[in-house]
């Protein structure tokens, strides 16, 4: 196989990203996170600042969970008034994340990415996850906010991704049958997290 992608949803606090990033730097491939926003608006012609607006308007918006509408890989025509709607923004973004998966090797954070390439036989999907107290510890380190604060903060972050996980794919974001391995880094530390991931690809590839 040419190339492996790997995908990492992660709860907030539990140290995710920053796994991410050491698979990335440890593999000298490429991550990608908050930066594919940017490519989907240069792939799509829409500005930038309307994608980041639509992921602070559904953060406070009764909408993923009052609705459902499970990504098919459509994308909706420049000359559609649904050109801009929160579902082709997404397509956008998801025809970046496969155009990805099928031109390089690469670390993918968030956006649904397990299941957008849920079809694709050089995947490697990763949920890391850890205890309430590690998760917020850890959040506590790089945030200015109370305990209650960021007790409230995570769980409103993580009810958010898990939202619209299950508005685009309709399944359960907590749920271990989506992913190839689930890595408790309360327990396992990040490194080990990474060990974890290396070790798996290596019998599977």
């Amino acid at each position: 196989m040419q190339h492996v992608v790997i995908t990492i949803a992660r709860q907030y606090g539990s140290g995710g990203r920053t796994v991410g990033k050491m698979l990335a730097e440890n593999l000298n491939i490429p991550y990608y996170s908050g930066n594919l926003l940017k490519m989907a608006s240069e792939e799509s012609g829409i500005n930038e600042q309307l994608f980041r607006k639509l992921d602070e308007k559904l953060k406070n918006s009764p909408f993923l969970r009052m609705s459902s509408d499970i990504y098919t890989g459509d994308l909706i025509p420049p000359e559609s008034s649904d050109f801009v709607s929160a579902k082709n923004l997404f397509n956008y973004q998801a025809k970046v994340i496969k155009r990805l998966a099928e031109t390089e090797s690469c670390v993918i954070i968030g956006r649904a990415a397990d299941f957008i390439l849920k079809d694709y036989p050089n995947v490697v999907s990763v949920f890391v996850h850890g205890s309430a107290e590690f998760n917020l510890a850890r959040a506590m380190e790089q945030n200015s906010m109370t305990e209650e604060e960021m007790k409230k903060f995570i769980a409103k972050t993580d009810k958010y991704r898990a939202e619209y996980y299950k508005h685009y794919t309709g399944r359960d974001w907590t749920d271990a049958r989506n992913y190839d391995l689930c890595l408790n880094s309360s327990k396992l530390g990040f490194e080990k997290c990474v060990e974890e991931i290396k070790a798996y690809m290596n019998v599977r590839f």
